[in-house]
């Protein structure tokens, strides 16, 4: 009986380490493949050069559509070259390749830098 236990201890820590391995060189779902300075929170202009003919929202889609799914369900605030817009839906109306850079601040972050009014984080673009 103790034979058996420490075989399936064994084969549980196996698995464990394996898992844990495999996690660890993954980079967090393909992050080597982006180019300098992109993050899973920052988008930068080499990545939006492959997409010029989007519009920038849904170019954010495309890149980083986790940043429109938020925990507490409201959607991002947007500043635009550091002036708010009055919702994240204005993004389509700004073309991907006039895009220098995406930022995404977690709710947390972006409280801390504007205030009130940010459950669902807020996504900061620079413009060409």
């Amino acid at each position: 009986m103790r034979t058996q236990s420490s075989k399936r201890f064994l084969v549980v820590a196996l698995a464990i380490a394996l898992g844990t391995a495999g996690c660890a060189s993954s980079g967090g779902g393909g992050g080597s493949s982006r180019p300098a300075g992109a993050t899973s929170d920052r988008i930068v202009q080499a990545e939006l050069e492959a997409i010029p003919q989007m519009n920038a929202y849904l170019a954010m889609e495309r890149l980083r559509s986790s940043w429109l799914r938020t925990r507490s369900g409201d959607a991002p605030a947007l500043y635009v070259d550091g002036a708010r817009r009055s919702s994240i839906q204005e993004l389509q109306s700004i073309m991907s390749s006039e895009v220098g850079r995406m930022e995404r601040l977690s709710a947390a972050d972006a409280t801390n830098r504007y205030g009130t009014g940010h459950a669902g984080g807020a996504v900061l673009v620079t413009t060409r």
